[in-house]
């Protein structure tokens, strides 16, 4: 297996733990529902700008998605190497947002009045697997440096 597929496979692995580690967050903030409890949150968003921030959300989860097909066709691609490494020097920097973006999440998780433990552990768990995908980009796009 080559060094190209080998982080390919591993940044698809960590952009699928990342998403459903995501979806179980969402998940878990809904389970009060279950139990006869609201899961409401006081919201600070005008309801005319709802429109925007559920599009953004769904960017949100789209992207890491579309990586995740680039990603796919970078490594198995005929063409030469060099040829996807702006592909690769993007998708690290893409990671590094998504990771910026979850840190004052967890922060605002853990400052919040009534914070749930469960909560917090997934949003360390995503923070984490955020890490792991930067670490791993940065492999993946400076290994192609050194493909002729």
């Amino acid at each position: 297996m080559t060094s190209s597929l080998r982080h390919g496979l591993r940044l698809i692995s960590l952009w699928m733990v990342w998403l459903l580690a995501m979806l179980f967050h969402v998940d878990l903030g809904l389970m009060p529902l279950f139990h006869g409890q609201s899961p409401e949150i006081h919201s600070h968003v005008h309801s005319g700008a709802l429109p925007w921030l559920f599009g953004a959300m769904l960017a949100y989860f789209l992207l890491p998605l579309i990586a995740i097909l680039l990603i796919a066709y970078a490594c198995t691609s005929e063409a030469p190497a060099q040829r996807w490494r702006g592909w690769r020097r993007l998708h690290f920097w893409f990671s590094i947002v998504y990771t910026i973006t979850n840190i004052p999440h967890l922060l605002a998780d853990i400052l919040v009045p009534d914070s749930r433990v469960d909560q917090v552990v997934l949003m360390v768990a995503l923070v984490v697997f955020g890490l792991l995908i930067n670490l791993e980009g940065w492999r993946w796009w400076r290994q192609s440096s050194s493909i002729a």
